[in-house]
């Protein structure tokens, strides 16, 4: 189901900009897994994988930083978080896969309902080699021309510089580009390029979406095809 909160001008969106843990993908098995096996390593208690899933989204550093308790020790912090994303690595994939109808909505949407091919790229706090490790083994890349992470720039999502780069190089305006994700990490991100967003309920963190809500809000990503295809005006 398509839940409007604002009109959304479909008819001239060029650039669709994807969150990827949450929104392409249910990552959060293998998330939590690798946390808890970084903190078997430290010593520590295992988490609930409810509680890690409220950790995800502000990149590596924040996740591993939530999980042990916020240290002040900077060294051990580091060491941890190269802890993680060497187990991560070897097991990002082992229960990751695709939300149903994300495939299908990429094909669908990949053309604007006027008939002009749209852009679309991945815009990602986790590490951009494990992202596109992700995608490529899920079939998704061929969708994508551009996959950036949260290593790509020197800021992380909500800081818009990621975004305000993939309108630059699709020669886009904000009220062309369209970021779709399922937390307000993602929502802020749009707001501060002033561009349009679309709210996954389906997602890891779709509560922070009652928080700083999106223009729209779909159920699934099957109502992808609906959203961008139903409301048209102008911002």
């Amino acid at each position: 189901m398509v839940h409007f909160l604002c009109p959304v001008p479909t008819d001239s969106l060029r650039l669709l900009v994807f969150d990827l843990d949450g929104t392409l993908v249910d990552s959060c098995t293998d998330l939590c897994n690798s946390i808890n096996g970084m903190l078997r390593h430290f010593d520590r208690h295992p988490l609930p994988d409810r509680v890690i899933a409220s950790y995800i989204g502000d990149g590596v550093s924040m996740l591993v930083r939530r999980a042990l308790g916020d240290p002040d020790d900077v060294v051990f912090l580091g060491q941890a978080v190269d802890f993680f994303l060497e187990y991560y690595r070897e097991h990002k994939l082992d229960n990751t896969y695709a939300y149903p109808g994300v495939l299908e909505s990429l094909e669908a949407l990949k053309t604007a309902p006027d008939g002009t091919p749209r852009a679309m790229a991945v815009l990602t706090n986790k590490p951009v080699g494990p992202a596109q490790a992700i995608c490529e083994a899920l079939g998704l890349s061929p969708y994508f021309f551009r996959i950036y992470g949260g290593n790509s720039f020197s800021t992380k999502k909500p800081d818009a510089a990621g975004l305000i780069a993939l309108m630059r190089e699709t020669k886009v305006s904000p009220e062309q580009t369209l970021m779709i994700g399922d937390s307000n990490v993602d929502v802020l991100t749009a707001r501060n390029a002033d561009a349009w967003v679309l709210g996954c309920k389906f997602g890891l963190s779709p509560h922070t979406l009652e928080i700083d809500p999106p223009d729209c809000l779909v159920d699934t990503a099957f109502d992808w095809i609906q959203a961008l295809e139903s409301v048209k005006s102008t911002k």
